[in-house]
């Protein structure tokens, strides 16, 4: 008989405990665009990134910070110390190289510039149940913030692509558009999801919209993606606006930003905009019911907690009593990339 069975044991406390440490390794490694200096250079030597970067540190700790990347999975290192050349792996390449247009860094950039610096108030947020990022410190909300600065907007709407991309061309190959003409994306941000439903669904006619600031970004975004003929944007209001009429009324990593009456005022206008047989798709960490598998879901409902005090992530059978509440006949739950889901509802 094996005595050690189900002996308890501290690894996962301890690995967990201070999984802050290789997590803000990577940040810094996205921060300084490591992977896409070596992208553009294959290969380099400690000394040349030590250059490169401008790093003051002593030789021993560069070493420490490429060699605990290289431990990681991030970088691929031929040799050692000084004869050490370090290269990216194949997911940071394609990922992590802002020259690519597959890169998702920009997720990884704001939990580095704001998300990190708001986490250590966790504790403080259970406590006071407000939230712990500018409203705290400057008396202003996330989104007046963001507002007001165009360069961190742009790296929020960047950051809110990057999160989703892999979840929205999930959405575009796997979702049956072909009873559908019409799409419109509500919060589209840079319209990504438009985007990729119009790549994989050429029929579809798309169209995504956000606040005029917004918009401005979208319109960049899908001139670079060689899309501006197939996906047209649009301003609009969640709190003064209808949505207008469409076939399918998308919105991806909308509904988790608000209070229950919020989340049901915005399926309530998705649902005066769609017709008979029509479809809701809310994309999000969707949790699972019994509120033990999705640890990204549950980590992200506490984020809103961070952010906004009163928002939360919700699970499938949640969403399903909510639009029923509003109309809706049918619900089924999609698994997308990763943690993700499409909650579907048919009217």
């Amino acid at each position: 008989m094996d005595n050690n069975t189900n002996q308890p044991t501290p690894q996962n406390i301890m690995q967990i405990g201070t999984a802050f440490w290789p997590s803000k390794v990577l940040l810094t490694a996205v921060k300084f665009e490591l992977f896409t200096l070596l992208a553009s250079q294959k290969s380099m030597t400690g000394a040349e990134i030590k250059k490169a970067l401008s790093f003051q540190a002593t030789d021993r700790h560069v070493y420490d910070f490429l060699d605990l990347l290289t431990g990681l999975g991030f970088l691929i290192r031929d040799g050692i110390w000084d004869t050490a050349k370090y290269s990216n792996s194949v997911d940071t390449d394609t990922f992590l190289d802002k020259n690519k247009p597959s890169y998702i860094g920009g997720i990884l950039e704001m939990a580095n510039d704001r998300l990190f610096r708001f986490w250590a108030d966790l504790d403080e947020a259970l406590l006071s149940g407000k939230p712990q990022n500018e409203l705290k410190h400057s008396g202003k909300s996330m989104f007046e913030e963001l507002y007001s600065d165009s360069a961190r907007l742009k790296q929020f709407i960047h950051a809110m692509s990057g999160i989703s991309v892999g979840n929205f061309m999930a959405l575009a190959n796997q979702f049956d558009f072909s009873p559908y003409k019409t799409l419109c994306d509500v919060g589209g941000a840079a319209g990504v999801l438009s985007i990729q439903v119009a790549k994989h669904n050429p029929h579809m006619s798309c169209t995504t919209l956000d606040l005029p600031a917004v918009e401005t970004i979208a319109k960049e975004t899908i001139a670079a993606q060689g899309m501006s003929d197939k996906v047209k944007t649009g301003s609009v209001d969640f709190f003064t606006d209808e949505f207008p009429k469409a076939d399918v009324i998308t919105m991806g990593m909308i509904l988790h930003d608000w209070d229950l009456e919020n989340k049901k005022m915005l399926i309530k206008k998705a649902y005066n905009a769609l017709p008979e047989g029509g479809a809701f798709i809310a994309v999000e960490a969707i949790i699972d019911d019994e509120r033990k598998k999705n640890v990204f879901g549950l980590s992200m409902s506490l984020n809103m907690l961070i952010e906004f005090g009163v928002a939360f992530d919700f699970t499938g059978a949640d969403f399903e009593s909510w639009v029923k509440e509003a109309g809706f006949k049918k619900v089924t739950i999609m698994p997308l990339a990763g943690p993700a889901s499409a909650a579907i509802a048919i009217k």
